[in-house]
């Protein structure tokens, strides 16, 4: 896989054009997705995946806050997927027969 540099330090493109988190695998929109998910800091982010140095997790977000409206619209995108891959896809039998919780 070949990546393109950014003027982010700890931010490069793969392939495909997707920011990625240079030396790791981890997506800018993975880190955002935590982060909003769980409402967590940086440090908090930094303690959760202590592979990342707190200089990757803020050159990200600073890379999202910069591309804040792209970032947003391929997040859209790829929850949409989910929810037609999640519609499109059966139950498994014993959690089809799981009665739901009140």
């Amino acid at each position: 896989m070949s990546t393109a540099a950014t003027r982010y330090e700890h931010i490069v493109l793969d392939d495909h054009g997707v920011p990625t988190i240079a030396g790791t695998t981890m997506k800018v929109v993975e880190l955002v997705l935590d982060r909003d998910a769980h409402g967590w800091s940086a440090e908090e982010l930094k303690f959760q995946h202590p592979y990342l140095s707190l200089g990757q997790i803020h050159s990200a977000l600073a890379f999202y806050w910069d591309h804040q409206a792209e970032l947003d619209s391929d997040i859209s995108r790829r929850v949409a997927k989910m929810d037609q891959i999640r519609q499109s896809v059966s139950l498994p039998p014993l959690l089809a027969r799981k009665k739901p919780d009140n």
